[in-house]
């Protein structure tokens, strides 16, 4: 079966998916839509998109899209959930999946009630080289794991209406980058019993650097960090009681793994992703509707809305609002 794809905005990401879509075999990228006529026509120019729509409800509206890929700024989220769910559309929705554990709440009800596949686009989880540390981890090949250590941090310019430092649009560290070095940890170990962070905000008020310590009662721990004003490598380290894996530069987009087990030599593994990444994402929405799931094993909608408890709390610990009205 071909699925009809929609992109819904036309920034960068937005292009990476357009980009991947084309290297899919059962997927077609049928429309495509923008705040202004000349948005989305230049996209649709660049990338072959027949339908070019200057509005959001337009595309939601489209009877032949089955699929809407949304990559509007964090604070938009909920609402152009909530417009392709009404319509009838499956959604693949760029994370954070919303700004709050409310409006995730909300949009998962509507997805369930009206029998449509939702999923949040962690693609990390999607790689292949994270397939492999799952292997690695459930093989017990390094034993239990005990400690994960995962950094997401790089130098951008400060630039007050930047998306990544503008409140309004859902800006800061944690909910664009650090959720990776979260997904990571959670995905391997659940979530934890206690966590603990601090941040460093910034003139606009959002979190431009922080550190967190997750803590569980089986004796495991994680420490991690994310900074759009700090660069440094973004590394992971899995480490268990009978060795390690080292994922490598970046491990949100992995093609390279270290295996250390103790007494052993290191093994550096080079596995390769496809295209751009973005297309095994693609591939595991497709399988999924393909057999009538309506959301996703490795992306589960209950583990998306619990991550957003989790930083709700910690960013109300630190006095963060976000948001158009600027409320949680």
């Amino acid at each position: 079966m071909t699925y009809r794809w929609g992109i819904l905005a036309t920034g960068n990401i937005a292009a990476s998916m357009a980009d991947a879509l084309h290297t899919v075999d059962d997927a077609d990228l049928l429309a495509v839509a923008s705040r202004t006529q000349v948005g989305a026509d230049a996209f649709g120019e660049r990338w072959g998109v027949p339908r070019r729509y200057a509005g959001y409800a337009e595309l939601a509206a489209d009877p032949d899209v089955d699929i809407v890929y949304i990559a509007t700024p964090h604070s938009f989220h909920a609402e152009n959930i909530r417009l392709c769910l009404a319509a009838g559309k499956h959604v693949l929705c760029e994370k954070p999946l919303t700004l709050n554990a409310r409006e995730a709440a909300d949009c998962i009800d509507l997805a369930r009630q009206n029998s449509l596949f939702l999923m949040e686009a962690v693609w990390m989880r999607f790689f292949p080289a994270i397939a492999q540390v799952r292997i690695w981890v459930d093989s017990g090949v390094i034993g239990d794991v005990r400690f994960i250590q995962a950094d997401f941090c790089f130098h951008l310019p400060f630039d007050a209406a930047h998306r990544l430092y503008n409140p309004a649009l859902g800006g800061g560290a944690l909910l664009d980058l650090g959720i990776y070095p979260l997904s990571l940890t959670t995905m391997l170990l659940g979530f934890p019993d206690e966590v603990h962070g601090q941040a460093h905000i910034g003139s606009t008020g959002v979190d431009e650097l922080n550190a967190l310590t997750l803590v569980y009662k089986q004796g495991a721990m994680a420490q991690l960090s994310s900074s759009m004003r700090l660069n440094k490598p973004r590394e992971a380290f899995v480490v268990g009681t009978d060795g390690y894996i080292k994922i490598h530069d970046a491990f949100f987009c992995p093609d390279q793994l270290t295996l250390h087990v103790n007494g052993r030599n290191s093994e550096t593994h080079l596995i390769p992703y496809k295209h751009n990444g973005y297309p095994h994402e693609i591939e595991a929405v497709h399988a999924a509707l393909d057999v009538g799931q309506l959301e996703s094993d490795l992306m589960p909608l209950k583990e998306s809305w619990r991550m957003m408890q989790l930083m709700d709390d910690l960013r109300a610990g630190w006095g963060i609002q976000l948001g158009k009205n600027l409320a949680r």
